[in-house]
Parts: structure tokens; sequence; C-alpha cells
């Protein structure tokens, strides 16, 4: 084809909605790989067409399957050039098995270089907010699943075509924010958050949405879930990372066993008087020595009178902190400082554990999602742990920052997750 040269890589974008930039029509959508528009169809009356033929622009590329076509004259392009495959693993990246537990799970962080000449770390690269400050949540949630080992493996290895959309979504994005061939130093969620949106039918990713992180994660979850059951698996990859066991015991000494995904945390009320500078009192609890304490088995919740006791240890254990409470007038939020260990919690040295789990109850934190300012116009950031380097990332949106350990406790934490050792 003689109009390969006229590619320009720098416009190229297929993080958002494939649908026809005139139409809006999701069918037979077509790239341009001149300037980045999409377009539907091929044929003499179709929008693809009249752009080749009013902008001079002769290379497109079906979406849906990687064929470059040359247009007007409508001959597929079968130059099998390192442009076309380049841009095909940016359109739709896939991954050996091999490659993963090699490349990605490997001992060395993968830098890389976008086309603007910017670094950026594959796996921790910044997501483009769509809603502005109303998506952050959403973000901070992508970036720790990322950090969950077989989660992540099994999203990158699934083909996700014949999935459900949210699953398929979900796929798609930690295939680009793990792609080491990428055009730029940042992804888009747009997809992922426009599967979302129609899912929950705008209770999660719609501007006037529900933008709890804690909640959506949950959602998340348990949409997962549902979906791998639909296909007949009896227990799903979520259920193995992330689901254990509680027994509940009431008044009454009856107990019943409930699994659970997240164990919710409950912060003291903060103080109502002033300290003598007239300021607020801002208390602080620890997760060891005091809010484990509510699934001893013994201390009952003072609301229900129930006794909690973990029966069944998760790979994955995630942890949410309650800060907001809801009274008849606006929402509250709990400034209640958490201090906890990024490294070695060990469940047995505080809590009965179940029985042939005392050497195997450790857990090393590997993301830890904040909440900063306000109850309604607040952010959510999120602070991950990167295996290859040891190191902790501060993500927001499109800033990626390298933090300390020690300044990973320094956070109003809304919502962890703690790896097992030895799991």
């Amino acid at each position: 084809c003689p109009y390969l040269d006229t590619v320009n890589l720098a416009n190229l974008d297929f993080d958002f909605e494939k649908r026809c930039a005139v139409s809006l029509s999701p069918v037979h959508v077509y790239a341009c790989l001149v300037c980045g528009k999409y377009f539907a169809g091929r044929g003499k009356k179709t929008h693809a067409y009249a752009h080749a033929l009013e902008c001079g622009h002769h290379v497109f590329m079906r979406l849906a399957d990687g064929a470059a076509w040359c247009l007007p004259d409508g001959y597929e392009v079968v130059d099998e050039g390192t442009t076309l495959s380049r841009i095909r693993d940016v359109l739709a990246p896939t991954y050996a098995k091999k490659y993963v537990e090699e490349e990605i799970e490997g001992a060395r962080p993968m830098w890389r270089r976008a086309l603007d000449g910017t670094e950026f770390l594959v796996g921790v690269v910044g997501l483009n907010a769509i809603w502005s400050k109303r998506d952050d949540g959403v973000s901070a949630v992508l970036q720790s699943l990322n950090r969950v080992a077989p989660l992540r493996r099994a999203l990158l290895l699934d083909d996700a075509r014949e999935r459900e959309d949210v699953y398929r979504a979900l796929a798609d994005i930690t295939k680009k924010i793990w792609n080491a061939r990428n055009f730029k130093g940042h992804s888009s969620p747009h997809e992922f958050m426009q599967a979302v949106r129609n899912r929950s039918k705008d209770a999660f990713g719609a501007e006037t949405g529900n933008h709890d992180a804690a909640q959506f994660l949950r959602w998340l979850l348990n949409e997962l879930i549902r979906d791998e059951k639909k296909r007949g698996e009896k227990r799903s990859v979520i259920q193995s990372c992330f689901q254990g066991e509680v027994e509940i015991i009431d008044d009454s000494s009856a107990s019943r066993a409930s699994p659970f995904l997240m164990l919710s945390m409950d912060l003291p009320n903060a103080p109502l008087f002033q300290d003598v500078m007239e300021k607020n009192i801002i208390p602080q609890v620890s997760l060891e020595r005091a809010l484990l304490k509510k699934f001893d088995g013994v201390t009952a919740d003072p609301k229900t009178r129930r006794r909690f006791k973990i029966t069944k240890l998760p790979n994955y254990l995630i942890v949410n902190y309650s800060r907001f409470t809801k009274n008849n007038f606006f929402v509250e939020k709990n400034p209640t400082i958490v201090t906890f260990p990024t490294r070695g919690l060990n469940l047995a040295d505080h809590i009965p554990v179940p029985r042939g789990d005392e050497n195997s109850a450790t857990y090393d934190l590997i993301a830890n999602i904040v909440h900063d300012g306000a109850p309604d116009d607040g952010s959510y950031r999120a602070m991950v742990y990167h295996a290859p380097d040891k190191n902790w990332y501060e993500t927001q949106d499109l800033r990626v920052a390298e933090v300390l350990p020690q300044q990973v406790n320094l956070t109003e934490t809304y919502v962890q997750i703690y790896e097992r050792r030895d799991k």
C-alpha cells in the first residue's frame, strides 16, 4: 500500500467507545489511521468512504479484528510491517502465559517510553478521568485490583470476547494498563465506565451516580461472580481470591456461617469538643489492637449484640473502614486516623484464626484507597505496592508518583487490600 507512510501513530487512541463519529453507530466501525477518528463501514455510501474522499486519508483499520483497508480503492492491506503490527498490539493487546509469568510477574520493573518521549512504568499508569473528580473512586478501585496477581493473571490471559460486558471491559482496561507497547503513558477507562453505567442502570459511573469507592468495589466483585456463575463455573476467581467465612453468634448463642468478600471495621465516634487550641481533636485508633477485636468471637457489636469470628481466611483480605454515616440531613465523615502495618499483619496475634492457619495468617498491604476532603466534594486516590521494584506509588487519575512506605500510614484510609503470605 503506497499510503502506509501517512499513518500517524500519535493521533491514534483506542480507549474510547467504538462508535462512528458521524452516525454514532457501533456496527462495522473503522479507525482512520491518519487522523484517528472512527467511521462506520467501508462501502461507497459509508462515512469512512466519504472521509477518505474528502480528507485524502486512505488507511483504515477495522476495530473488530484489526484488519487494515485502503479506501476509496477498497482493498485489504496485507502488509505485515511493524507499523500495522504495532497498532494491532495497542488496539487489542494479547498476552502469553510465559510472558505474564516472566515479565509482568517477574522481578524487574518495566519502564517504557511513550511516543511523546515521557517514560511510564508498565502496570502503574495514570487513568484519564471521564467525569472529572466524579469517577476517581472507580480509578482507585481499578488500580488496587491490578495488584491482585491471580485476578490480574486471569484477566490478562482470558480472551473475554464472549463474556459479559463488565467483565470484558475490565479485562480490556487491565490489558491496556499492562501493555508495554502503549503509545502513551496513560490509559482511559471510558469503555469500562460505560459498561458499569449500563449494567448498574446509572447507579455507578454516571455524573449523578454513586461514587463511593467501597460500595462500587462491592458491587463490582458481586457482578464478576454473577458473570462467572452464568458460565457454569462452580467457584470464580473472585471467590478464590477474596472470599472468606465468618461465624455470626447472636445473643442466644446460636451461630451461623456467612461468606464475606470484605470486612467492615467500625471507627470510634469523633469527639464533640475541641481542644485547648480550639481545634477539633482527631482521634487515632489501631487496626491491630482495637479494630480487629470485632472479630475475636468475644466482643459483641454494640448495635446488634452479635459476635463475629473468622472461620476461613481469604487469600486477599479487603478491609473497609466505615468513615461515612448518613443522618436525616447530610453525610458525615469520621476523620479518625487508623494506624496499621504495611507488612506483617499477623491475625493470629490478635484474634482466633481457623485451626491449621496459625502459621499462615500473616498479611502484607498491597493497596490502600484514601478519601481526602469533605464527604460530598472530596476525592479518592490509591496507593499501590508494585512488587517488581518493591516500591509504593500514589495514583490519582493521570498523576502517578512514587511515595515512601511511611507516607502510606499517614492517610485517611478507606479501603485496603492485604495479600496473604504462603497462600
